[in-house]
């Protein structure tokens, strides 16, 4: 055998062996970030699944703000409509979700806002009950997709590092997107006591 047929068939074992590396390792990262989006999901679910007992209660007390209730049905309509896979997380897709989610969680914010001027509605065990888990889900929320953006965060880097990107390219492996703050927690909220003039 010749020298450089020696050398050729080293070289090209050793790119076979750290390809297979690579692939495995982008596999595994890509299956993490599934198992984050899916706990992403859930939560969301949870939340979903929530609100039409949290509307019942608020229907409930005469006179409550109807508006407000149509935009927490709507918002909640919108946000389950929008379903993604774990092969659809592109960055655009995500900012969709997002931008939905952040929709809901926005008309919640101003029922919760509202029902503080009904005193019958708050002294309800069912409403106290509904607004705790609701509390407790946003925060369950949170940790899921600081979680979620882990993991897709290290799935990235590995997708976009050499060599991996090579054989990210050649397999199908795309950048997956992120979870941003929505554009309201960019602004501090005014806090004013009365005593400016």
């Amino acid at each position: 055998m010749s020298r450089g047929l020696i050398i050729f068939v080293v070289v090209a074992a050793l790119l076979g062996m750290y390809g297979c590396s690579s692939y495995n390792g982008l596999v595994d990262k890509d299956t993490n970030v599934d198992k984050y989006w899916s706990q992403v999901q859930t939560q969301y679910q949870r939340r979903a699944d929530l609100i039409p007992n949290l509307v019942r209660t608020v229907q409930g007390v005469a006179n409550f703000e109807k508006s407000t209730l149509q935009s927490v049905i709507e918002a909640r309509a919108s946000a389950t409509s929008i379903k993604l896979s774990a092969d659809q997380l592109t960055p655009e897709n995500i900012q969709k979700f997002q931008a939905a989610q952040d929709q809901l969680g926005g008309s919640l914010s101003r029922l919760l806002a509202v029902s503080e001027n009904y005193p019958q509605l708050k002294a309800t065990q069912n409403f106290s009950e509904l607004q705790a888990q609701l509390e407790g889900t946003e925060n369950r929320i949170a940790v899921a997709r600081n979680d979620f953006n882990t993991a897709a965060t290290d799935y990235n880097k590995s997708v976009r590092s050499f060599p991996n990107n090579i054989f990210a390219g050649i397999f199908g492996f795309p950048r997956k997107g992120l979870f941003e703050a929505s554009a309201a927690a960019q602004n501090a909220p005014t806090v004013d006591f009365g005593t400016q003039k």
